[in-house]
Order: structure tokens, then sequence, then C-alpha cells
């Protein structure tokens, strides 16, 4: 469970200041979704910048340059890749045919897979989410070819948010939640990840803002918001998965409807749990100890069901 959070200034009415309060209020009410490291990417003289950090948004100054139009932000909250090392942190950096970050909110359980089965590079990564890199950087080219590409063959759980070296921002849409606003008269469009990040961050900002429109996104959609604020829309095939439509079957199959057998379920399974387990009112570290501890599957099941039964044996383990 992380979040993804951003702008894109085409109006050019905001003042500086304000932007730059605003990527911290968006980055600091963030972390509820994501504390061990934060990002974001930049351009600055038609050079992609990334600034990242293994620390919690709330302890990094994100600093942008004044006349930056657009900004694409990440708050982690790590399920693969030790965040000690930066290279796992979010934003990542592609090139096809030009330079463009990346950032992802989800897990992937397959990217493994494609890396063997699509011959594609080694990489020092650690991170499940830097194969839609690899996947977009594969086609050569930055466009909704290559973003459906990589859609159509991560299998998981996500949305990823793109920013080029033009200061066009993409959107790719999977089942992770997206809240994208515009202020018209401003020429600002705003996103976060959930619209509750979205009000907090607006309460830390000390100045009025003007009516705002909300931009449905859908999943199964790619959006692009060129520089000059306007809206492209394209769309890939959401692929017939375990996992689709998580939010449903999580909910069914935790509470009892269709179990497996009893340890009959897959390492994939685990991830998704770890995911999800926010939405349950835990976190991934709650859910991997319980797993070390020798918990079978359908027992941690229950745990998210009912954690009140566990709370004696999980106050004696440190986390």
């Amino acid at each position: 469970m992380c979040a993804l959070f951003g702008f894109l200034n085409y109006g050019k009415r905001v003042p500086w200041t304000i932007l730059q309060k605003l990527v911290q209020a968006l980055a600091n009410a963030s972390e509820v979704r994501g504390h061990h490291a934060a990002g974001i990417a930049y351009n600055k003289a038609d050079t992609l910048t990334i600034f990242k950090r293994p620390k919690p948004a709330h302890k990094l100054h994100f600093r942008i340059p004044q006349g930056a139009a657009a900004v694409m932000g990440h708050t982690r909250l790590t399920t693969q890749g030790d965040q000690k090392f930066n290279q796992n942190n979010h934003p990542f950096r592609g090139h096809a045919g030009a330079d463009f970050a990346l950032a992802h909110n989800g897990v992937l359980y397959n990217d493994d897979q494609l890396r063997s089965q699509l011959n594609l590079p080694d990489t020092q990564i650690e991170t499940d989410s830097y194969i839609a890199v690899q996947l977009i950087e594969s086609q050569q080219e930055l466009n909704f070819d290559s973003m459906r590409y990589a859609a159509e063959q991560v299998r998981g759980y996500w949305t990823f948010t793109l920013l080029d070296r033009a200061d066009n921002l993409y959107f790719i849409k999977g089942e992770s939640p997206l809240y994208l606003i515009h202020f018209p008269s401003l020429g600002l469009y705003v996103y976060s990840s959930t619209k509750e990040i979205m009000v907090a961050a607006f309460k830390q900002i000390p100045a009025r803002f003007p009516k705002y429109e909300v931009i449905p996104v859908s999943e199964g959609e790619l959006l692009r918001i060129s520089p000059d604020g306007k809206i492209t829309r394209s769309s890939y095939t959401v692929q017939p998965d375990f996992y689709i439509n998580s939010h449903h079957w999580f909910g069914s199959y935790l509470c009892g409807w269709d179990k497996p057998e009893k340890g009959s379920c897959s390492d994939e399974d685990y991830l998704l749990l770890i995911e999800l387990c926010g939405y349950y009112g835990t976190d991934p570290e709650t859910i991997r100890t319980l797993r070390d501890m020798g918990y079978s599957y359908d027992e941690i099941e229950d745990f998210l069901c009912n954690p009140e039964c566990y709370g004696a044996e999980l106050a004696q383990v440190e986390l």
C-alpha cells in the first residue's frame, strides 16, 4: 500500500511558493499509505530530475525549481526490495526514446516471470514495480501503445503514473485508487491516491482555492495530460486474472466463502494480502511476521477478519 501524488500547472497562474507548499503537503498527507521512503520527479531545464530517499515524507524537504510545470510523487510502504537501498524506491527512471519517470501503487507478482520469458535485462533493482519500466523500454518509445503493452503484461494490483521530459503526465489506471481534480480557473491539475489524502493536503496550505472538478479515471484507462492542459484518453484490455476485482473477492474470500483447502495458496496470494492489509487496519510487517511465525494462510485470513483474537500474541512480537 503506497501512495501517488502530484500536479500539472499548465496555467502558470499559481505562485511558486504555493506549489512548493502543495508538493510537501501532498507528500506529508500521502505518508498515511507509506512511510518507508518518498520521492518526486520533475523537469528542470529540459532535464528529468528524480529526488528520493529512504525516509518518511515529513522528514524530507522537497524543493522544486521555479517554473517546474509538473511534479510526480510517491510515498512507499515496502513490500519487495529493501528501501535502505535507494535504487529500490520510487520514482524510477526509464528511457524509451527519451527519459521518463514511473511510480507505482500496488504489488505485481509476475515480474520475475516476465523478465525471464521476454529476455529482459537483469537489474539490481529488487522492486517488483520496475518491470513496468522495462516493459515500456522494450517498446523503445513512450506512448499509449507501449503503456498498453505494459499494462496488459503485468499481473497484480496497481496504478502507474509517468512523467516524461516534455512535462506530459500519464496515468495507467488499474485497481489501485486514484483521485484526480482540476481547477479550470487556475489551470491546475492535482492528483493523489485517495480523496482523503487530497483533503488532508489542502488543509495544510494557507491559501484559498477556487472550485474544482473531479476528473474520473476508470480501471482499463490510459490518460495523458499534456503541458497545455489537454486530456487525451485511451484504453487497454483488462486481462482475466485471479486477482481482478480483488476488493469484492478479498472481502468475500476472507469472510468465509469459497475458501481453498488449507495450505493450498501460493506465495502470490501472500503478496496480495500484504498489499490489501491496510484496508483491514493492519500493515505488511504484521502479515510477514505472522507468516514467519508459522501461521498458515487460513490463520492469517482469520487474523484479518478477527484481529482481536490475536492481540495478546502480537503484543509479544517486535515488529
